[in-house]
């Protein structure tokens, strides 16, 4: 099998909305990058120089230990750029994509939420085009397994000749429930599958959301909203696992930091930002545990292998 060659974007490409939780208008541009650059976010900062204000354009890579938080949302930050909010998605289109360098210029704090799902970045993307650049692909192989346990959360990687998300939520709550959903990123259409399921919450949490200062700029228009046994959007669900899809689409975004594409098998219970961001710091932490790889391995499986979901079981207690 022929080594991958790194891509990015054929031109720059603009979108503009609404921060999600800033409430605030934002605006986000994709430009082309060089080969080994990665994904890099570029936010103008104003700073004190002798008596005139100056912007100075800061960047921040798009990497692991750039991320200082991960409630509701994936967060990167600097000590000079401070923080860059809600990048998950558009990294999910990144990924899903299979976009390995980009410059990404944003006009406030927070990636514009969109629809609630990636599918604007998707078609943004589309729009211009990729370009194959000459440069090697570089991915990091699962070597051997890497499992992280939060409360009852539980996520893992396995060694996997594919990039392979398995995903599973458990919701009280009788819209939702269990949902399992199992992705293979060499084998299933993002854009289809994944790229349109958007991101939900509950109106009953609203409230508690605003005290902390987020989810401002929610809306029917980018959230699917969840209250009284029932979905409160007038158009209802885009899939009928819609809620799952949306947890695999975080978990691309996410795994993305870990700075290059994870050949391996993820799998989470009940999972969210936290729990994935988690798995990427136990995995890179563990040098025994991945290699730097060039060539993605051939996987020989079944159609069914491609589609099936394990039992429930296998990610509820350790047992090992």
């Amino acid at each position: 099998m022929k080594a991958h060659s790194q891509t990015t974007l054929r031109d720059r490409v603009s979108l503009s909305g609404v921060g999600v939780h800033s409430g605030a208008a934002c605006a986000v541009t994709l430009l082309p990058a060089d080969p080994d650059t990665g994904i890099v976010f570029l936010k103008s900062v104003d700073f004190l120089k002798s008596v005139d204000d100056a912007a100075v354009d800061i960047e921040v890579a798009a990497i692991h230990g750039n991320v200082v938080a991960t409630t509701q949302c994936t967060v990167l930050g600097s000590k000079d750029a401070g923080t860059i909010a809600t990048i998950e998605h558009l990294m999910a289109a990144f990924g899903g994509l299979g976009i390995d360098n980009a410059v990404v210029e944003l006009s406030g704090d927070e990636v514009p939420v969109m629809d609630g799902s990636s599918e604007a970045f998707v078609e943004a993307i589309r729009q211009v085009g990729v370009r194959r650049q000459s440069a090697r692909r570089r991915y990091i192989r699962v070597v051997k397994p890497v499992r992280v346990e939060i409360g009852d959360s539980v996520g893992e990687l396995l060694p996997s000749d594919n990039r392979v998300f398995e995903v599973e939520i458990d919701f009280a709550d009788t819209i939702i429930g269990r949902q399992a959903y199992v992705y293979d990123a060499e084998e299933g259409d993002f854009g289809q599958d994944i790229a349109r399921a958007r991101t939900f919450g509950f109106m009953a949490d609203v409230e508690k959301f605003w005290a902390k200062g987020l989810a401002l700029g929610a809306s029917l228009e980018n959230t699917v909203a969840i209250g009284d046994d029932q979905v409160i959007n007038p158009e209802g669900l885009r899939f009928a696992d819609e809620f799952v899809r949306h947890k695999v689409l975080d978990a691309i975004g996410d795994l993305m930091l870990a700075g290059a594409p994870i050949l391996g098998h993820f799998r989470s219970y009940r999972g969210g930002h936290k729990l994935n961001s988690a798995v990427v710091k136990a995995l890179l932490a563990d040098r025994s545990a991945w290699e730097w790889s060039s060539i993605p391995a051939r996987r020989e499986a079944t159609q069914a292998d491609v589609g099936a979901m394990l039992p429930a079981a296998a990610l509820g207690p350790n047992v090992t």
